[in-house]
């Protein structure tokens, strides 16, 4: 049997063993003895493919951030999120996932064997465990409190209470110190093989990854924790983060259900629900941007027949129905359907590391200048999609380095830098408030979300618990603001830090 057929029958056996469990229990009669491989690799596809996904149903981070619009049924593009209960879609699958997840520490957590082998197990134990931190840390992200001590304890509590935001995120970060010192401590031993889908059990790029998601959770914390920034973004730098050219990305094998999103969504249905927005695309043209024909394509945008004028077009964001003809289109190595899917890379890191020197934090393993990596991550960014920067790109007024216009440059230009990755994307607008973005028609800039609303059906099935969160962050509003988002969007931000 080709490999390629044993990695989907992988696939298939995993969905089967999760298929009849819910968010809060899980069914009885599901087989016990699957092995921990094959329940890994339908976690890992899970989780990830979730925070990938552009689906209206469940997560519309791309529209938060304005990547992407909506040629119809444009109700998400204009924050309605009751009409397909998206934050349920998203909500039941990452804690479906993250049931997987346990469940494969469950299977390992009682082998046992000799030293070598107890350090390999530990570390493929490390490895499940980043992948739950990486979970936890997007719901927290995405709704602010949520079940997580409570979380996945199945039919023994169907009603689990929703922890702190805040202690949630510190008990993350202890996780990720006690993970990295574990891959440090066992480097030389081994840990998953294939059905790890990511690094393949690579110990050196897991911790890698480890390192470069604490900086992350760290630097998110730089407008009101800025001691407790500083000391994340230390202790990654030391543990050692991604570095030029390396990412932590899901490689799809291109046969369906195990495709990129952007196929998934267009091609087998023959759909074309979605496309740019044009908040990213009148950016980029502005500043004749190198990156705009790897991320999309041009229309004919002629009104005189036999006559051609080609442009870049988006989706004026927000608005209720549009031609797909019209506009410009995902580039076509996007559609490809072994696309990979990315959740870190070293332009992320670069971008980080800029923004950690230009608010003046003093970091003693940090070398370099905020404009030095800076311009590292725009580089970076450039090389991730195949293209060159332009020196002259970088002499613009709204590129070259400026002081007095720091926040609004490193915002920006790591806003560009992850396109297509939706969750970070809108992460860095609510961090940065750069870019400015655009109210849909008809509505204001105090409209645009800064978190999703809970689960519709929470009220019903954990009323209490509920209640009690919705009160704990300010109220269940899409415009309540979570504890490491210190000031709302405006159309005026401030241009420095």
């Amino acid at each position: 049997m080709k490999m390629k057929n044993i990695y989907l029958l992988i696939l298939v056996l995993g969905v089967l063993v999760s298929s009849c469990e819910l968010p809060d229990n899980k069914n009885p009669k599901a087989a016990t003895d699957v092995p921990a491989e094959t329940v890994l690799t339908n976690g890992i596809r899970s989780a990830l493919a979730l925070i990938d996904n552009m689906s209206q149903n469940s997560n519309i981070s791309r529209m938060m951030t304005q990547y992407i619009g909506m040629t119809q049924y444009t109700d998400p593009s204009r924050y309605v999120f009751n009409v397909r209960q998206i934050s349920d879609g998203y909500w039941n699958t990452s804690y479906l996932a993250l049931q997987d997840l346990n469940e494969v520490k469950v299977l390992i957590g009682d082998l046992s064997g000799s030293e070598t082998f107890n350090r390999m197990n530990a570390n493929r134990m490390a490895i499940v465990d980043i992948l739950e931190v990486l979970v936890y840390h997007n719901l927290v992200d995405i709704f602010g409190n949520v079940p997580y001590t409570e979380a996945l304890g199945g039919f023994d509590n169907k009603t689990p209470v929703y922890d702190d935001q805040v202690a949630i995120w510190s008990d993350l970060q202890v996780r990720l110190n006690a993970d990295i010192a574990t891959l440090t401590a066992g480097a030389a031993d081994g840990s998953w093989g294939a059905e790890d889908l990511v690094y393949s059990g690579d110990v050196a790029m897991w911790k890698k990854f480890a390192a470069t998601l604490k900086a992350r959770m760290g630097m998110r914390l730089a407008d009101v924790d800025p001691g407790t920034a500083q000391a994340e973004l230390t202790a990654a730098i030391n543990a050692g983060m991604l570095e030029a050219g390396e990412v932590m990305q899901l490689p799809w094998t291109a046969v369906t259900p195990h495709t990129n999103t952007i196929y998934a969504l267009f091609v087998p249905s023959a759909r074309n629900d979605y496309g740019p927005a044009n908040t990213i695309i009148d950016m980029m043209v502005d500043l004749d941007d190198a990156r705009l024909p790897a991320f999309f394509t041009q229309t004919d945008t002629s009104t005189e027949v036999g006559v051609e004028k080609w442009a870049y077009v988006g989706i004026t964001y927000g608005s209720t129905t549009v031609a797909y003809n019209s506009i410009s289109h995902f580039s076509d190595a996007m559609f490809a359907p072994d696309f990979p899917a990315t959740f870190a890379c070293n332009a992320e890191v670069e971008f980080m590391l800029a923004e950690a020197l230009a608010r003046g934090m003093s970091i003693a393993p940090l070398t370099g200048t905020a404009e030095e990596h800076y311009l590292a991550g725009i580089a970076e960014s450039h090389a991730h999609w195949g293209v060159t920067v332009d020196p002259a790109y970088l002499t613009q007024v709204d590129v070259a380095w400026d002081v007095a216009r720091d926040k609004e440059l490193i915002g920006t230009q790591k806003w560009l830098a992850l396109h297509n990755r939706g969750m970070e994307g809108w992460c860095t607008w609510r961090s940065f408030d750069w870019p400015v973005l655009n109210p849909p028609p008809d509505m204001s800039y105090t409209d645009i979300p800064y978190r999703y609303p809970y689960p519709f059906n929470e009220p019903d099935l954990n009323g209490e618990n509920y209640a009690s969160a919705a009160a704990a962050i300010g109220g269940d509003d899409v415009r309540t603001l979570l504890f490491w988002d210190a000031v709302g969007g405006t159309p005026t931000p401030s241009a420095a830090f």
